[in-house]
């Protein structure tokens, strides 16, 4: 076996564990929701992303059922069809070239605040640390093209969050891995049931811009190093 069907069998098969942890944390019902992971190669050949299948069910996940796409959304390798997000998770990895993870997710809390057109306020030391400031609203947008991964892309560009809640549909994370998107997607959930929760006993506190910088700032420096 070559060092690229090496590395892409190898993403194939962390994509399956990825997917659980969203079945795990509650942040996906039935078959929707998706993670991606983008592929680069020793050898110089053209990034690729595996992503996961359409409408098959999370307990029948197999490394063999995650689809290789290119980063036009075109299938290079598979027998499935892929998500219906995949044109999004190509346009967010052809315009956001150290982003190596994506995830979709309706997450309950979240789409609340999707459905309303609401950014997540920073208003705990969590959410400063993690994503630097509010979570941020993206445009709607119709699934089927790259409309969702423009509005992806135009609301991250020079934003610290790793998460946008688009209007009227959900949550999307990035990351340096796809892992690190999917610890975005679960910290995005828990960050919106806060949120939801504090919004019914009052008006949230929000944590100043200087203490939200000094906070993430530590997060990224500090913290676990």
């Amino acid at each position: 076996m070559s060092q690229k069907s090496k590395t892409i069998q190898n993403v194939r098969e962390s994509l399956v564990g990825l997917h659980q942890e969203l079945v795990r944390n509650n942040l996906v019902v039935w078959t929707g929701g998706n993670v991606s992971a983008r592929m680069r190669f020793d050898d110089g050949s053209p990034d690729l992303f595996a992503i996961k299948p359409s409408g098959v069910s999370y307990d029948e996940l197999t490394p063999e059922s995650m689809v290789v796409c290119d980063l036009d959304g075109n299938v290079v390798e598979g027998k499935l069809s892929p998500s219906s997000d995949t044109a999004a998770h190509a346009y967010v990895y052809k315009n956001m070239p150290d982003v190596h993870g994506v995830v979709h997710t309706h997450s309950n809390y979240a789409c609340a605040f999707a459905a309303v057109g609401r950014e997540i306020p920073c208003i705990l030391t969590a959410i400063a640390d993690e994503f630097g400031g509010p979570i941020p609203v993206g445009p709607f947008a119709i699934i089927g093209d790259d409309s969702i991964g423009r509005g992806i892309v135009e609301t991250l560009h020079n934003h610290r969050s790793p998460a946008v809640i688009m209007q009227n549909h959900g949550v999307f994370t990035i990351g340096e891995s796809a892992k690190a998107a999917v610890k975005a997607a679960v910290m995005c959930e828990d960050a919106a049931k806060s949120a939801w929760l504090a919004i019914q006993l009052g008006t949230p506190i929000p944590i100043s811009p200087s203490a939200i910088d000094s906070l993430h700032d530590r997060y990224k420096t500090v913290y676990g190093k």
